[in-house]
């Protein structure tokens, strides 16, 4: 770990004006970048301490609710207002990590989560865009069996990790953030980029601007046609293979007013699938239109060496993710 500098701001004005300095990381729970720091893969000069800041209530706004970037993953799961108008949101969360970690990790930092790929994580690889762009990337013709089959790029394969930030896709959430000049709010699906020709670049942040807080929407119908799906190696601390936000609006004809389904693990961000949506909408809640949707949410895919059990493992998975939902 290379030598840094420290600093705990009181407010948010001053956490900001911390970050002048180049080379600058805010640290909030720190349940990753603390580990890419003893990996030797992230190199901060100077660390900006944002635990001290007023930025962790759960609170109603603007018909939804207003979530502060520093709430602890756990007590967001367990938040009543959470549980009971957007169970998707305590499913995902629930489903990530370890109950310590999530004890630890916080909202506004399990958004901004690197990629889990071997060969980013282990710096004597020398070829990795995300670290040294330009250098190649090794999971293109290495060891890519947990990595991208849809949005990908011959620059990154790589997948992002969140279980929260496929949820919030789903439910449409925004990303509040904030800098010296003033707030901005950014659809979470623009927040996250492909990664093109710059994997290195994997959101929309600014330097210096700082996450305060998450928008959730007014809740889709009555919120209870929701399910998260992951399918993961082991049930305890495994990362996604495939995952699924599915949430629907269903009428009392049992017609699909509204659906939304987003897929983790496949991409390098939240995969919205507008497709499956496409497919849904209008039609009978039923197997056999789950079906369709689940093979338009895979249409376009493109596995790699040992990544194309992700195809059927994520068709299947979307089918199953809107049965449950559904309640058929």
């Amino acid at each position: 770990m290379n030598p840094f500098t420290y600093a705990r701001p009181a407010d948010v004005p001053g956490a900001i004006a911390a970050t002048a300095a180049p080379g600058t990381k805010y640290l909030g729970g720190g349940t990753n970048l603390i580990d890419l720091m003893k990996m030797n893969v992230e190199h901060p000069a100077h660390l900006v301490d944002i635990t001290r800041l007023p930025l962790s209530t759960v609170e109603e706004h603007a018909g939804g609710v207003r979530i502060g970037a520093m709430a602890r993953n756990s007590d967001v799961a367990s938040h009543k207002t959470i549980r009971q108008r957007y169970p998707l949101l305590t499913q995902a969360l629930l489903s990530g990590a370890s109950p310590q970690i999530r004890n630890m990790a916080t909202i506004g930092g399990n958004l901004l989560q690197r990629t889990r790929c071997y060969y980013f994580y282990d710096p004597t690889y020398a070829e990795c865009n995300k670290r040294k762009p330009g250098s190649g990337c090794a999971a293109l013709h290495g060891y890519n069996r947990i990595h991208a089959i849809l949005g990908a790029s011959d620059h990154c394969i790589a997948v992002h990790p969140s279980d929260m930030a496929v949820a919030l896709s789903a439910l449409d959430a925004h990303i509040v953030v904030r800098n010296s000049h003033g707030e901005r709010s950014i659809p979470i699906d623009s927040f996250y980029r492909l990664p093109g020709t710059t994997p290195e670049i994997e959101n929309d942040l600014k330097p210096g601007e700082l996450i305060t807080s998450i928008d959730l929407p007014a809740p889709l119908g009555d919120g209870s046609h929701a399910h998260y799906l992951k399918v993961r190696e082991r049930n305890s601390f495994a990362f996604a293979l495939v995952s699924v936000a599915a949430l629907l609006d269903v009428g009392p004809d049992k017609r699909i007013r509204t659906a939304r389904v987003a897929l983790g693990g496949v991409a390098h961000k939240p995969w919205r699938s507008t497709a499956a949506e496409e497919a849904l909408h209008g039609r009978e809640a039923s197997e056999p239109v789950f079906e369709q949707a689940a093979e338009a949410a895979v249409r376009g895919a493109k596995p790699h060496q040992y990544n194309g059990y992700k195809v059927e493992l994520a068709r299947r998975a979307v089918a199953r993710a809107l049965t449950e939902a559904s309640a058929i």
